[in-house]
């Protein structure tokens, strides 16, 4: 599993609509029964739940994972001060990483495709 300093070299979010909680916790390095946790501890984690209550995390979901898991293991704050954090703030710093995270797995995905045509 990563360390909590290695938030940044976590692997490009592939373009999907659906992943699998075995998929998230890959994409986010933690490990499913803490996803299963976070779900209770933090009310904007809401996976789709379908047959035999299958979890199905869309991508806005792994990015905020990628956010608590930053919180929690980069920044120190528990799982109170990290659900506070979340709720009061907004979508000015939260927006601005999340675009920036965004970009760059644009960016490596068209490299990646760039690749391919060359």
């Amino acid at each position: 599993m990563l360390e909590a300093s290695n938030n940044n070299e976590l692997p490009v979010i592939p373009g999907k609509r659906y992943f699998t909680i075995g998929e998230v916790s890959e994409l986010c390095g933690v490990k499913p029964h803490v996803l299963r946790y976070w779900e209770q501890e933090f009310s904007q984690l809401k996976p789709v739940k379908r047959r035999g209550n299958r979890r199905y995390y869309q991508r806005h979901d792994v990015v905020l994972i990628r956010e608590i898991r930053g919180l929690l293991y980069e920044q120190g704050f528990t799982i109170g001060g990290a659900r506070q954090r979340l709720e009061n703030e907004g979508t000015s710093d939260s927006t601005d990483t999340n675009k920036k995270q965004m970009i760059q797995e644009m960016l490596a995905e068209l490299a990646e495709i760039r690749a391919l045509l060359a």
